[in-house]
């Protein structure tokens, strides 16, 4: 199995914290060994990272930790291959254009027999389920939705009916984003929890640091980070429930759909 780790901002945010965590989980903490990859939305711009090394090892993850990029919404994830080879082309977030915007998606989980559905215009580079199943979200999201949709919630819910047609194939963990929101769906395991005024001090699990927000931030800022686990050990971290799709906007959960 693999791991996720989101962030959404209401100002532009360096991840650089909650990934020195999650990166050990890449062949020091954890087993996720078979390849990394990071998406930073900045503006109208999608800037990535993907390396098929293990992050704990990886001279690019390192780079990533150290460089602050600052940005609104990112999606990261670290692998542990069960479908397709340890390749470049096999590294997740995978992306996408769909009106005009970047669309990313990353996935922790198996999915029989999706491989099966059939696609459209959207098709896999690689040879992972969860390409296959983006893509096929991606053409059901274009044929309901030729053009942006006036009200987001259509396409809230339209996501999270798409996301429990493919439940029964197995596990579905997913982060997604369209430049907008994130988008996270708890098949069976994930968390998040949300940073804002007074802020304190937050301390890894998988790392010997401690970060003192109250110093690292204003008053005004607000900050959600989604994992597939807990990445400290002294914050108050909410669990989904299984089934349901939290939407995320400007740092704040803004909608929940649940099964």
């Amino acid at each position: 199995m693999c791991e996720l780790l989101g962030m959404s901002a209401n100002v532009p945010t360096d991840i650089c914290f909650s990934f020195t965590g999650l990166m050990q989980r890449g062949g020091r903490t954890g087993p996720h060994r078979d390849g990394w990859g990071i998406a930073f939305y900045e503006g109208r711009g999608c800037r990535t990272f993907h390396d098929p090394n293990p992050s704990a090892e990886s001279e690019i993850a390192r780079l990533v930790q150290r460089y602050p990029i600052r940005s609104l919404i990112v999606v990261c994830h670290i692998r542990r291959a069960n479908r397709g080879r340890v390749c470049l082309e096999n590294t997740h977030p995978f992306s996408r254009e769909l009106w005009g915007r970047h669309w990313v998606f990353a996935h922790n989980g198996q999915l029989r027999g999706v491989k099966q559905l059939p696609l459209g215009a959207y098709r896999p580079i690689g040879g992972t389920d969860s390409e296959h199943a983006f893509c096929w979200l991606l053409n059901r999201i274009r044929a309901r939705f030729p053009e942006p949709p006036r009200r987001p919630d259509a396409l809230w819910r339209h996501i999270h009916a798409l996301a429990q047609e493919l439940n029964p194939r197995g596990v579905f963990n997913f982060l997604l984003s369209d430049a907008r929101h994130l988008y996270a769906h708890c098949g069976t395991q994930l968390s998040w929890l949300t940073r804002r005024a007074p802020f304190g001090e937050a301390r890894l699990m998988d790392a010997d640091m401690t970060v003192d927000f109250q110093r690292e931030t204003t008053p005004t800022d607000v900050v959600t980070v989604v994992a597939t686990q807990p990445l400290t050990d002294n914050e108050a971290w909410t669990v989904m429930d299984p089934g349901a799709l939290a939407i995320f906007g400007a740092g704040e959960r803004i909608a929940a759909l649940n099964p």
